[in-house]
């Protein structure tokens, strides 16, 4: 079987071997040097010789010749030799193909042995592996034993370690507990050291413990009112609140038994005899030396006055014993001295007002210094006190107020309090003169109340209601002997005079009045050079002026500019208005302006009435144009609108409503749209009206109108005759015109003749030639300005021009060269010449 098997082999392995030069698919396709190494072992396969063993007597024949053996031939006999064929005789057939066979195994045992060895190797090589593998696999086993362990033990290890911080935080938490516990429990136990430190006899406000007690006080109360939940805090709160009064108790006192010991050291040296030391030393000076000791604990109790009410009532009631012992020790002498101040200056209102705001002004400041001396922060009972003692002085003045009736007067005390009190004073001390300042308003508000009262009545009195004496109407006279004056003083110039006396001698013509008056253009003139573009004052009177320097270096000297001459109603008017410009608020101004110049155009208008009845129009109409154009230039620097718009009830359609009611008085019941009473009172409602009133307008209407009527009254007077003349002309050539079959001849007319109009011609030319220089005198007399004058005369000379062209027209058109010759009416170059001259 096993002969079998292993033949079985060989023959397999031969089929492979066979395999190896397949034409197709060799398994070891041989080169071509093998290929030929392969023939030659043929064919030297093929020359074979004979075996050693055969018998060479049993074959002689066949014995060859000794040949020549080459070295490949030697090669392969040793090859042969090899095999050991000398030890094993072949004999028949099995035995050769035994032999064959074993040669056979023997050659691929050759062939083989390599590659076995290889295998040999790699057996070797892969138990190697094997064991390695065997030794890594328990390597792997111990760690993963090793692992779990190491896992086991740093499981063990961590809970071990989270064990002891669980009891270090367990520890440091009970610790913290415990130091909690202590201190919120040293809160409540602090209550028992502070109330028998409250209730030991030697305890002092002044001791160096006690402001260390207060704020541990505050920050026992205040820890338990954060912390009501705590058990039994509310009895705690409450008794250290009763510590906390015990103590400011204890502060209250000891400040208000400094406060009446100041006090009572003051008062026995005020009211002796004779005392050495001044009001201020006393005062002040004395009282303020208790002021260190008070404002280091008010400072404490000031620090803490938003931590508790009981501070903010300790302090208010300090603060009130400190106000009263002031008052106590203050008042009386405020009293007496603004009673002494009252009846020094009784008759002088300006001089009690401005020295008795001077003293209050000062006891206020002196108050909020030395209030300040005790205390840090600021209370309204300070400014309580302060303005009480204010009232007095408005007490003292208020009735004096209320009865003057001097516009001047009024002025005056309203400036002292604007512009000497609340702009020099108030303005720059706003804190401590906050009373001052309320009481000082009310007082201006009341003397600007009089003020404007006052104005009223003398708007209606002394300007509506002004009865003109003869001189004041005296016109031109007065403007007539104000120039012969203007000229003697030119003359005495001349004479070597200086311009001082000249200046003195004009003011002495100027009444006392003028002189305020004076100053409006002056000082408006001076504001607007040197305040440029702030609002220009129309007046400010300058007390300090002598009468020379006040009249004299700002009238000038023409006599239709001496504010001397003006109307007194104008000169009132402008000195009102220049005295409230700046005592009275804006809106109020405006009212009593507009109020103001209505009432002076009506006197003026009354004036020139006047003039009218005792001179003739001409002056009439001069005198309201001069005082016109002074109001209208005095007016102008107010900065300020003179329109006030006035609301009024028009009852205008009450009465046909009330007709239609009594007509329809059946209907008084009626159910419908009809009824009487709705109607009437649909129909008769009173309607509401606003309309602005404008005197400034109401200046420059009237100054048009008077304009106006000067210049037709003049040209009427000059050349009225001619203008008489040229409308029946007119008349005469609308009828030629309207009925062109019946022409008139203008020259056959009655009225129209030559000789009839070269008397109109000779007269009217005679009146132009003789009261043009009486016009251009009085325009010069009353207006004294050339360029007003030139104004107002352009327009009457272009009126008389263009008569006389009319002229020239009408006799051109409608006479002959003889007629005109007989006319003899001058040419418009010589109007223009006798006009210009």
């Amino acid at each position: 079987m096993a002969d079998t098997l292993h033949f079985d082999q060989n023959k397999i392995l031969r089929e492979k071997l066979s395999l190896w030069e397949s034409k197709s698919t060799p398994k070891a396709q041989l080169s071509t040097k093998q290929k030929e190494s392969i023939m030659e072992l043929t064919t030297l396969s093929g020359n074979r010789p004979l075996p050693v063993e055969l018998p060479l007597d049993d074959y002689p024949s066949a014995l060859p010749q000794p040949l020549s053996v080459t070295p490949e031939e030697e090669m392969i006999l040793k090859s042969f030799s090899s095999l050991q064929t000398e030890e094993q005789k072949i004999e028949n057939a099995q035995q050769f193909f035994s032999w064959y066979t074993e040669i056979e195994d023997n050659m691929e045992s050759q062939d083989e042995i390599e590659y076995r060895s290889f295998i040999n190797q790699l057996q070797d090589y892969q138990e190697q592996c094997n064991h390695v593998l065997g030794e890594v696999n328990n390597a792997l086993a111990d760690l993963n034993e090793l692992q779990k362990q190491y896992i086991d033990v740093s499981t063990k290890t961590n809970a071990l370690h989270e064990a002891c911080e669980h009891l270090v935080d367990e520890q440091a938490w009970l610790v913290n507990s415990a130091e909690s516990i202590n201190n919120k429990l040293s809160y409540f136990n602090e209550l028992d050291r502070i109330s028998s430190k409250l209730g030991s006899p030697t305890l002092a406000v002044t001791n160096e413990s006690f402001v260390p007690m207060l704020s541990r006080l505050d920050e026992c109360i205040g820890y338990l009112n954060a912390n009501l939940q705590f058990k039994e805090s509310t009895v705690y709160l409450a008794r250290f609140k009763q510590c906390l009064s015990k103590a400011l108790n204890f502060i209250k006192s000891h400040v208000v038994n400094i406060l009446q010991r100041a006090t009572r050291q003051v008062i026995p040296v005020k009211e002796a005899p004779n005392p050495n030391e001044d009001a201020f030393t006393l005062f002040y000076g004395k009282f303020g030396t208790h002021a260190p000791r008070v404002k280091a604990l008010m400072e404490q109790i000031e620090q803490r006055i938003d931590k508790s009410p009981e501070y903010s009532q300790i302090l208010t009631d300090v603060q009130q014993c400190y106000f009263n012992q002031r008052t106590t020790l203050v008042g009386p002498s405020v009293t007496s001295a603004i009673n002494d101040l009252a009846a020094k200056h009784v008759r002088d209102h300006c001089t009690l007002m401005r020295s008795g705001c001077a003293f209050i002004i000062h006891v206020c400041e002196d108050e909020y210094r030395l209030f300040f001396n005790f205390f840090s922060k600021p209370t309204p009972l300070l400014d309580s006190m302060l303005e009480s003692m204010c009232n007095q002085l408005y007490d003292i003045l208020r009735p004096l107020i209320i009865h003057i009736s001097h516009l001047e007067t009024l002025a005056e005390l309203c400036s002292i309090m604007k512009v000497e009190m609340m702009e020099e004073h108030v303005q720059h001390s706003l804190t401590e003169l906050a009373a001052f300042e309320a009481v000082c308003s009310q007082m201006l508000e009341d003397v600007q109340e009089r003020l404007v009262y006052r104005s009223h009545i003398y708007i209606r009195n002394d300007i509506l209601g002004y009865n003109p004496a003869p001189g004041d109407v005296a016109y031109p006279e007065k403007l007539e002997m104000m120039e012969s004056i203007s000229e003697s003083l030119k003359q005495g110039q001349t004479q070597g005079q200086s311009s001082r006396s000249g200046s003195g001698s004009s003011s002495s013509s100027a009444s006392s009045s003028s002189q305020e008056v004076a100053q409006i253009n002056s000082t408006t003139a001076e504001t607007s050079i040197k305040e440029q573009p702030s609002i220009m004052t129309p007046l400010r009177i300058n007390t300090n002026l002598t009468p020379k320097e006040s009249v004299g270096s700002y009238m000038p000297m023409s006599p239709a500019d001496l504010h001397g001459m003006w109307y007194p109603t104008v000169r009132r008017t402008l000195v009102c208005l220049s005295k409230l410009y700046r005592c009275i608020d804006k809106t109020t101004f405006q009212g009593l302006s507009q109020e103001a110049l209505s009432m002076c155009i009506h006197s003026l208008l009354a004036a020139s009435e006047a003039i009218m009845k005792r001179k003739n129009l001409m002056d009439c109409y001069l005198f309201l144009v001069k005082h016109l154009l002074i109001l209208r230039e005095q007016i102008a620097p107010f900065q300020v609108e003179f329109a006030v718009k006035e609301t009024v009830l028009d009852f205008s359609k009450i009465k046909d409503a009330a007709v239609g009611l009594y007509q329809h008085k059946y209907k008084l019941l009626a159910f419908n749209s009809s009824n009487a009473l709705l109607q009437f009172l649909l129909e008769g409602t009173p309607h509401v009206t606003e309309h602005f009133v404008d005197s400034k307008k109401d200046v420059d209407n009237q100054l048009k109108k008077t304009c106006e009527e000067f210049i037709h009254h003049v040209t009427e007077k000059m050349v009225g005759n001619l203008q008489s003349f040229l409308s029946k002309v007119d008349v005469i050539l609308k009828m030629n015109d309207d009925d062109g079959a019946h022409n008139v001849s203008l020259r056959k007319q009655p009225f129209a003749g030559p000789e009839k109009l070269h008397d109109i011609v000779t007269e009217t030319y005679k009146k132009v030639k003789n009261i043009v220089p009486l016009v251009e005198r009085s325009m010069s007399l009353y207006l004294s300005n050339k360029d007003t004058e030139f104004i107002l005369f352009k327009p009457i000379k272009t009126n008389i021009q263009q008569t006389f062209q009319n002229l020239s027209e009408v006799c051109d058109k409608h006479y002959t060269e003889e007629d005109r010759q007989i006319i003899a009416y001058p040419t418009i170059e010589q109007i223009n010449l006798l006009l210009s001259k």
